[in-house]
């Protein structure tokens, strides 16, 4: 594989200078669902302090404080996009996130004493449907493609095409999944669009697109089901 997203590894390893880092996990929900991010925890202690962080906008959205035996949540930051979405676990200090939209989609840390965790949280914003044996197009979001824009798509945890415009590569790759995805996979090189011809229930499932553009990231999942009659 490619190292197309070294700038998104290295900003993930980056956590580590912290000495009490211990993870990162990327979580997947569809929209009006929820979502709990764990805090790791069975039970809070007396003197524990947890805070939890929207990275988006380096904003605190929630924390404990059990030396005070304060639990809060601030439901008006951020233009209110949490606003009665946040319930805080007071046994363990996990937060969860009700009512996803694409707003809640992002970075999120959780600071605990002197340790942190990470987590990303992908918001599933379409739901595909097609006829077996048709073609499906996964839209980038993208009208077109800028000089240093990369592009994976994921299929599970597997990368099935890429796209780094700094280097002018395109790659689709066939043989991944015992080669499910064979003379099936075509990038479209303006928008970085996916199609995907000739569907099978073989490739019914979860597809990732994730994008570095301009030392930023973004995220985009679909889900795609397909029927046979």
């Amino acid at each position: 594989m490619k190292k197309m997203f070294l700038r998104l590894v290295l900003l993930c390893l980056c956590f580590r200078r912290l000495a009490g880092w211990f993870g990162f996990e990327e979580k997947y929900v569809k929209e009006g669902d929820s979502v709990a991010l764990d805090s790791g925890l069975t039970e809070l202690k007396d003197d524990d302090v947890i805070q939890w962080w929207c990275v988006n906008g380096n904003t605190l959205i929630a924390e404990i404080n059990k030396r005070t035996d304060s639990f809060t949540v601030y439901n008006d930051v951020l233009d209110g996009r949490f606003r009665d979405r946040l319930k805080l676990d007071k046994q363990t200090g996990s937060l969860t996130i009700t009512n996803i939209t694409t707003e809640q989609a992002g970075f999120y840390k959780l600071q605990f004493n002197s340790v942190r965790a990470d987590f990303y949280l992908n918001v599933i914003d379409e739901e595909v449907t097609v006829h077996k044996g048709d073609s499906v197009a996964l839209n980038s979001g993208l009208t077109e493609l800028k000089d240093d824009d990369e592009i994976q798509w994921w299929f599970g945890n597997t990368v099935i095409a890429e796209i780094n415009k700094p280097a002018d590569s395109f790659t689709v790759y066939d043989d991944v999944l015992d080669g499910r995805f064979r003379d099936r996979l075509k990038l479209d090189k303006q928008t970085g669009s996916l199609t995907i011809t000739n569907i099978t229930t073989e490739h019914v499932g979860e597809y990732r697109r994730k994008m570095m553009f301009s030392a930023s990231f973004s995220s985009k999942a679909f889900n795609v089901s397909v029927y046979s009659e």
